[in-house]
């Protein structure tokens, strides 16, 4: 059985439906945009019968596909009207010619500057019965005092606001195009039955108020019969707004019919989430995603339960298809664990010193540790728990497991990682194809690489402490303290000395220091900017030695302003902090070229001297 129906129908039928209410808007359509010259277009096309495109609509009346809906912009009727049909694409269009046509009321629109207007539209029926004139040039718009005016409104070009100035001026009004019998008689009332300008008007009536009498719109209806993936996915791919809709907005119209807010239950897990900084950037899509997860888990687990065979267990899973079919009781009830697995992370990354948004490798790799926390609860208390958690964690940053479409990898880690977890069970696919090549390290430039931030993160360990504070970088005082990454020997030395940029600026030849710390090192040499830095952390040289190597370097190397070997030796201790943090050996014969170098690689704002 085919899926929808194509014919055509009257102009008029097609706005009397608006009007009644039979046919209405699904609420995820966004508002009406049309600015003053695509109304004026859009009626002169319709005056000439040119084509101004097909409208697509949806039959109501599957329980599976409901959506709240909404009057079309300017009817005014009464809450509770039930829709026939809903307009899935046509929405500016069928808006524009009802405000214009059926209300009856002045159109507010924009010019275009983009400024909001009120307009009412007129035919100047001269220029429309003139062959020298195209019909666009006919089609006008006025004020709300149905004027034009000229020179900040002191001089009246166009007065159009009696009755007796449109017939005398012989302009018509667009809103009386289906009540042109009225307008007609008064019309030939004010010129006294004139035959010259009755015959004018017949000649008019027959040109241009049978065009909109007779247009014929073609009309794709979509059956009820469609599912809801149909319906969006059709409307996503039709829809001339040029807007791509979200899941989110989706689910807000479909939960909406059920009287479920959606958006006000985001904003208060937003509000929720304010105060974790590693949790800024996360998205009410994030969170949806996280909830099939979890439904899809328990769906699955609970058939495991049950003795279903293998081959006819559901699938965990969180693509597009699953979220627009995901059930309100199933995001009402898996919502808030959810909300409490993002939260949860965001508390154990900070303990692994990632402590901000800005600084999260992967924001994508939340989505599936919230919904695997939601699951273990309590359980991640366990500190081995916990060990194995950062372990799949760092092998998805390390081995940049996390940069493209990742849905099926979320789904993977959400049952491997949670069997890891709680049965001792085969290591995830995750951790198992993590790889990392030390050449990659000489790559790693800013912050746009995931891996880049997990070696920030590693740098920042237990021990590590400001060079003049010489206080341990942790949670207060890497926002107290300004701690930023900076380069150890300063890139204007580094240009001085003829050192590659490519090998100073990657972050083996960088490190978290404070804001002040960096401004004393300046451009200097190693040698030459210790002695400052030792002086104003007034420790021995044997604590300033130890602050030092808690940034997992050599200081002997930066006394001799050597380069090079510091260059190698740091190289080195980074790459056994990633094979500690991954549980994986990195082989030292390993080379990754990289792929190609990102436009913004040579500047960092934060790294700049």
């Amino acid at each position: 059985m085919e899926s929808f129906d194509s014919t055509k129908k009257g102009l008029y039928e097609i706005l009397n439906d608006v009007h009644s209410g039979r046919i209405q808007l699904p609420d995820f359509q966004r508002g009406w945009v049309w600015d003053d010259n695509r109304i004026k277009g859009l009626l002169a096309s319709v005056a000439k019968s040119f084509p101004i495109g097909a409208v697509m609509l949806l039959e109501t009346g599957n329980d599976n596909v409901k959506f709240k809906t909404n009057y079309v912009e300017g009817v005014k009727l009464s809450p509770g009207v039930k829709p026939e049909r809903l307009i899935l694409d046509g929405q500016q269009r069928i808006t524009s010619l009802y405000q214009a046509i059926i209300t009856n009321e002045i159109v507010t629109t924009r010019n275009d500057k983009g400024y909001e207007i009120r307009r009412w539209y007129y035919i100047d029926m001269m220029k429309a019965m003139d062959s020298a004139y195209d019909l666009e040039e006919a089609i006008i718009s006025v004020n709300e005092k149905k004027q034009i005016t000229a020179n900040i409104g002191r001089d009246i070009i166009l007065d159009l606001s009696t009755e007796e100035h449109e017939y005398q001026k012989l302009m018509y009004p667009v809103c009386m195009i289906d009540e042109y019998s009225t307008w007609r008689r008064k019309y030939n009332e004010y010129w006294k039955h004139n035959s010259e300008k009755s015959e004018f008007w017949d000649s008019f009536e027959d040109k241009i108020i049978n065009s909109f009498n007779k247009y014929m719109l073609p009309v794709i209806d979509m059956k009820k019969e469609n599912s809801k993936e149909a319906v969006c996915q059709v409307f996503e791919k039709v829809n001339t707004g040029g807007v791509s809709l979200t899941v989110f907005e989706l689910l807000t119209a479909t939960f909406a019919a059920d009287s479920f807010d959606l958006k006000a239950n985001w904003e208060y897990i937003k509000g929720r989430f304010k105060e974790h900084k590693v949790l800024h950037n996360t998205g009410n899509t994030d969170v949806i995603q996280a909830v099939s997860l979890l439904t899809t888990y328990k769906r699955k687990m609970a058939k495991i339960a049950a003795g279903t065979a293998r081959e006819e267990l559901p699938a965990v899973s969180c693509k597009r298809k699953d979220l627009l079919n995901l059930a309100l009781s199933d995001y009402e009830s898996n919502a808030e664990p959810v909300a409490d697995g993002f939260i949860r992370a965001s508390k154990i990354l900070v303990e692994n010193h990632i402590y901000n948004a800005r600084d999260l490798p992967y924001n994508t790799q939340l989505v599936p540790m919230a919904a695997i926390l939601a699951i273990l609860g309590d359980k991640i208390e366990n500190a081995g728990n916990r060990n194995k958690l950062m372990r799949w964690f760092w092998c998805g940053v390390f081995g940049e497991l996390y940069g493209s479409a990742n849905e099926t990898r979320y789904a993977l880690d959400v049952i491997q990682v949670v069997d890891w977890i709680e049965s001792n069970g085969e290591e995830p696919k995750t951790v198992y194809d993590a790889n990392f090549a030390p050449s990659r390290l000489n790559t790693l430039r800013t912050r746009n690489s995931a891996a880049y931030k997990g070696i920030y993160a590693l740098l920042l360990d237990e021990n590590t402490r400001d060079w003049i504070s010489a206080k341990k970088i942790d949670l207060i005082s890497y926002f107290s303290e300004s701690i930023d990454i900076h380069h150890i020997f300063p890139v204007a030395w580094c240009e001085k000395n003829g050192k590659d940029i490519n090998d100073y600026n990657s972050i083996i030849n960088k490190t978290p220091l404070s804001g002040r710390t960096n401004r004393i090192v300046s451009g200097d040499a190693p040698s030459k900017y210790l002695a400052r830095v030792k002086s104003n952390a007034g420790v021995t040289d044997e604590e300033f030695n130890s602050i030092l190597k808690s940034h997992v370097l050599e200081p002997d190397y930066l006394y001799n302003d050597d380069f090079k070997g510091f260059f190698a030796d740091r190289k080195e201790q980074i790459l056994k902090k990633i094979e500690s943090a991954t549980g994986k050996k990195i082989s030292r014969d390993a080379a990754q070229i990289e792929e190609g170098v990102f436009k913004g690689d040579q500047i960092d704002d934060e790294e700049t001297e």
